[in-house]
């Protein structure tokens, strides 16, 4: 098995070498691997260390995670029927190594005994810290239970791998076995030139004549938001919010089953709930908690929402005459995009020519360069799996060429491609090792026959908040595995990805790449005073959707009960209902291809609040770049040392006090999206 790639770690992942016939021998050889080391560790005679009990511990299963890492990315980027089977073959297996880990009597006899020693009472700072959560964790995952408890909790983790796994391709493949060809152009009338050719292109690339359009998001979106004909708008909006509903790929069937067992999982770990049992060691602390802090907010958007629901009906009204008839959920979008240019003579579409994609991801390095004292370097020939795929470096200008990190960007959308956006640590290294290794995706719109690929300004958000993902991790200098980067709390990994969307909407960072694509010059004074000014415009409402997703996160975690409730898409779907601006139809079923929380045993299933949490974190933190100035040095370099390099070192709270001087507070957020004084209804 020499010529595995998977079996040795390298700095360059190898997804152009890697094989689907590869995985199976090399899981099988690194779960070998992982568990001789854990035995030796069981077996060793002598004085407990910290080095020769938690180190060992957490070094253990490197080679595992970074294979796991490169073919779980292959899987998600580069799917195919014989990757998709090896992979489906192995998570079984490593789910189960991984949840037996905490359940060996040998092991957690071993960590115990280190804690009673005198060396760990004597530990402080980030061994401390380590030991605890060790500690904590091994009670989490069952250490205490009886053998029969460790079994069946063994049991349920392989299954909700398997589960979830499932899930995520009947997504994939709902949403790749869609599409939509319009053959006639007067049908698309609204479109703007940049949707029509895209979806010319995409026909192209089928062999078909017209314009294609799929459930991918760029093509999606642009017909909700600017096509005129709403039977149009509703074919895409029904085909996309009952993805994954229908044989072979329904996931109805899983959702029932996959909240079932969460909740045995928490149970037989003395929780009341799910919810309770992941948020324990995040800041929320509890579900109660999380769900306190959701409904204050959904409080204090209600009058604002109910505002912008009226005025966007009222417009129709105003422009159609007032027969118009209610609006429908396709229709939110396209008249909420008319309203903005009637009363703002702002167009998203405007921004676009001054998006380059290239000339956006230039500009978002330099930006980064100058807050934080790195350089962002192109890596020539490297080996990558698709010929969309670029790779970099991050070097620490302070010390020279001491490179921090090493990623690649997979920006446009592919058939076989998940959708959305994200970033993966592949590589965690300590500082006395060599780079650390990630990678971020993204599914923005793509270049056509006419034009290079211009981003919408949302798109541009994206990639700066999936950045920010990959500066979390490639700026650690946690000299522990277990704690480097983004593994931290959920709700507190989305700050150093969210704030970083704040530089967007600033003049002198958008001056670094904001230009247009034909001639080169600088987005127009007039054009970004009308960007600014529409900044809130239906904000409540956007806020709203979000807290709608947090919300029937944790009613299905908390409150649901098959026997009282019925189908789970039932019951999200009346959840979700309650923030909608319109009444939904008998078959949303948005819940059945709700990756975030069912496309992982745990991923932000119970913690979807996380993304509000750390937008109130984000907005407070930024007071401080307004303040002394978006690229002051001294500012970024505390956020840096603060936030970006501690990982999991420190307490989360800890953390943003070092970094703002105080607790954070819901006024910035409040005042950034426009929910100041609350109008009269």
């Amino acid at each position: 098995m020499s010529d595995n790639p998977l079996l040795d770690i390298t700095v360059d992942p190898p997804f152009d070498r890697t094989r689907p016939e590869h995985v199976r021998p090399a899981i099988d050889a690194l779960i070998a691997r992982a568990r001789a080391r854990i035995d030796a560790l069981c077996a060793l005679e002598g004085p407990r260390t910290f080095e020769n009990t938690l180190r060992a511990l957490d070094e253990s299963t490197r080679e595992l995670e970074w294979a796991m890492s490169v073919i779980g990315h292959l899987e998600a980027v580069m799917n195919e029927p014989a990757l998709r089977d090896a992979y489906n073959e192995i998570q079984p297996k490593v789910s189960e190594f991984y949840s037996k880990i905490p359940l060996d009597d040998r092991l957690w006899t071993a960590v115990s005994d280190y804690a009673k020693s005198d060396e760990a009472k004597a530990l402080t700072g980030a061994e401390k810290r380590f030991l605890e959560k060790t500690l904590d964790g091994f009670r989490r995952q069952g250490a205490e239970l009886p053998p029969e408890g460790k079994k069946r909790l063994a049991e349920i983790a392989a299954r909700l791998s398997e589960l979830t796994t499932r899930f995520s391709q009947n997504v994939l493949d709902s949403h790749a076995g869609f599409d939509l060809v319009i053959a006639d152009e007067a049908r698309l009338a609204g479109l703007p030139p940049s949707a029509l050719a895209m979806a010319k292109e995409s026909a192209r690339a089928k062999g078909l004549s017209g314009f294609r359009f799929t459930l991918q998001a760029p093509s999606y979106l642009a017909v909700l938001t600017y096509a005129d004909d709403a039977a149009l708008r509703e074919t895409l909006w029904r085909a996309y919010n009952t993805s994954a509903t229908r044989e072979p790929f329904d996931n109805q069937p899983l959702l029932g089953e996959i909240l079932s067992l969460r909740k045995e999982q928490a149970r037989l770990l003395g929780f009341a709930d799910f919810s309770d049992y992941v948020l324990a060691d995040r800041m929320a602390k509890s579900g109660a908690t999380a769900a306190r802090f959701v409904a204050d907010l959904h409080q204090r958007t209600i009058p604002y929402f109910e505002r912008e629901r009226r005025a966007l009906q009222d417009f129709r009204h105003e422009i159609e005459g007032p027969e118009a008839p209610s609006l429908s959920p396709w229709d939110i979008a396209y008249y909420a995009e008319k309203m903005r240019l009637a009363r703002y003579a702002f167009d998203e579409e405007m921004l676009r020519p001054y998006f380059e994609a290239n000339a956006v991801v230039r500009g978002m390095f330099e930006v980064i360069e100058r807050v934080y004292g790195v350089s962002v370097r192109n890596r020539e020939g490297v080996s990558l799996y698709h010929r969309d795929v670029e790779a970099y470096s991050i070097f620490d200008s302070a010390s020279g060429e001491r490179e921090l990190c090493r990623f690649t960007i997979d920006l446009y959308p592919r058939e076989n491609k998940r959708d959305g956006a994200w970033m993966s640590g592949v590589l965690s290294s300590l500082p006395s090792e060599g780079p650390q290794v990630g990678l971020f995706c993204a599914n923005v719109t793509p270049a056509s026959a006419e034009r290079p690929s211009l981003l919408t300004f949302r798109e541009v958000e994206t990639l700066f908040h999936e950045f920010g993902h990959l500066l979390h991790h490639a700026l650690s200098t946690v000299a522990i595995r277990g704690m480097v980067g983004t593994r931290v709390a959920w709700d507190f990994v989305e700050l150093p990805s969210q704030i970083h969307e704040n530089w967007c909407w600033q003049r002198d960072a958008l001056d670094l790449f904001a230009r247009h694509f034909a001639t080169g010059e600088r987005m127009p004074d007039d054009l970004f005073a009308k960007m600014k000014r529409a900044r809130t415009f239906r904000e409540a409402t956007a806020q709203m959707r979000q807290l709608s997703f947090a919300t029937v996160d944790l009613e299905l975690h908390r409150v649901y009960d098959p026997d009282k409730h019925g189908s789970v898409v039932a019951f999200a779907r009346e959840v979700m209902g309650r923030f909608s601006a319109t009444p939904l139809p008998e078959d949303y079923a948005m819940i059945a291809s709700f990756n975030h929380l069912f496309a992982d045993p745990v991923g932000y299933a119970a913690g979807y609040y996380s993304y509000k949490w750390a937008e109130v974190l984000d907005a407070d933190a930024f007071t401080r770049f307004e303040r002394e100035g978006i690229f002051n040095r001294a500012t970024g370099e505390a956020f840096r040392s603060w936030v970006l390099a501690k990982g999991d070192s420190e307490d989360p709270a800890d953390l943003f006090r070092g970094f703002m001087g105080r607790d954070a507070t819901v006024d910035a957020l409040l005042a950034r999206i426009g929910l100041v004084d609350a109008p009269s209804n």
